[in-house]
């Protein structure tokens, strides 16, 4: 397996973990900070000395550098807490979810950020096929335009998950954190970074975008020709890079990303439409084979669809039938809430910006 498949399945499992903690990205959820007991450096344990001579021989690093910086890192008892899935049977609520991120203070500032970088949204949208709406939804989902990039070390929150995974968890994910902390050491390697500066989130996501180092390695780029992708403070190399990971993984320019759809009656018929969860597996015509009654447009789709379903709690769910579009905005958060709640905020902050004009 190549490498830049190796990243892209890392990356993208990472981000399914997330999204099933609590149906709410990894990302959105930096309010929490480290304990407050000073954590405890890992320092020279075989299993580090280890680690570290693998990451190096595997991405190219000097061993007594990988060693020692490994070394450094600080075990972080809260990220084995953050990482574990919330207990069985606790209920999704899509309105819920929605209010968090669909709310006046990100809507305000999305406008803000659409309005000082509407040029790089135009050219985005232009090369990748993105637009500007579904970046802005992301970047806002994610970190409110910069305002909350995660406060944990990265190399703290990698190295805690490659060593020390919980080992009551249902399916151990170490090997994945392995994999982002070696991506993690060439990154700073290849870019003259310090290994204990750099800030994200209990997953070792960084940046306003808050990409993975496996995908800051294979997707970020120098949107402004400046020299450096700066994901941190530079909106426009985060634009073209969101962009651009949304093509990676599959966008279709002038796609919409969702159909209206009124389920299907039958129970039979409504679980075999929402048995590939996300993932678009039927046509227009096998949706109403099974009795999902979509809107005109939706009967139009020449591609595949997905029944999205949104529960509410004790209310009745939301449905929406997906596109393949929908389904690359999960390839960031492998989520249908984290899907949605971009869509909309970026549908937000476009009215607001179009109605302003």
């Amino acid at each position: 397996m190549n490498a830049s498949i190796r990243h892209r399945r890392t990356a993208a499992l990472i981000l399914a973990l997330a999204a099933a903690l609590t149906a709410l990205p990894a990302q959105a959820r930096q309010a929490a900070r480290p304990a407050v007991a000073e954590p405890v450096a890992y320092g020279a344990r075989d299993d580090v000395l280890a680690l570290a001579a693998e990451l190096a021989e595997r991405h190219g690093l000097d061993p007594v550098w990988a060693a020692d910086t490994l070394a450094q890192a600080r075990h972080l008892p809260s990220v084995v807490k953050l990482i574990q899935p919330p207990p069985a049977g606790t209920a999704k609520n899509w309105a819920a979810y929605r209010a968090r991120f669909v709310e006046p203070r990100r809507i305000r500032a999305g406008v803000e950020f659409w309005r000082a970088h509407a040029r790089w949204l135009e050219e985005a949208e232009a090369r990748w096929g993105v637009p500007p709406a579904v970046v802005v939804g992301i970047v806002g989902v994610e970190t409110i335009y910069g305002r909350h990039m995660g406060g944990f070390r990265v190399l703290d929150t990698l190295t805690t998950l490659a060593l020390d995974w919980p080992k009551d968890a249902r399916r151990d994910r170490s090997a994945l954190f392995r994999d982002e902390l070696g991506a993690y050491l060439q990154l700073c390697r290849r870019d003259g970074l310090d290994p204990l500066a750099l800030r994200g989130s209990y997953a070792g996501a960084s940046g306003m975008p808050q990409f993975l180092p496996s995908s800051i390695l294979e997707h970020a780029t120098d949107f402004d020709g400046d020299g450096r992708a700066d994901l941190h403070a530079g909106a426009a190399d985060v634009i073209g890079s969101v962009a651009k990971y949304l093509a990676a993984y599959g966008w279709q320019r002038g796609l919409p990303t969702h159909h209206a759809v009124a389920e299907p009656v039958e129970v039979s018929d409504r679980a075999t439409l929402l048995a590939p969860d996300i993932v678009p597996s039927f046509s227009a015509a096998q949706f109403a084979e099974r009795g999902a009654v979509l809107d005109d447009a939706g009967r139009r789709h020449e591609g595949l669809l997905a029944l999205v379903e949104l529960q509410n709690g004790a209310a009745a769910p939301s449905y929406v039938a997906g596109t393949a579009n929908f389904y690359a905005i999960t390839r960031y958060n492998w989520s249908s809430y984290y899907a949605m709640a971009v869509i909309e905020l970026g549908e937000a902050v476009q009215a607001v910006v179009e109605a302003t004009r």
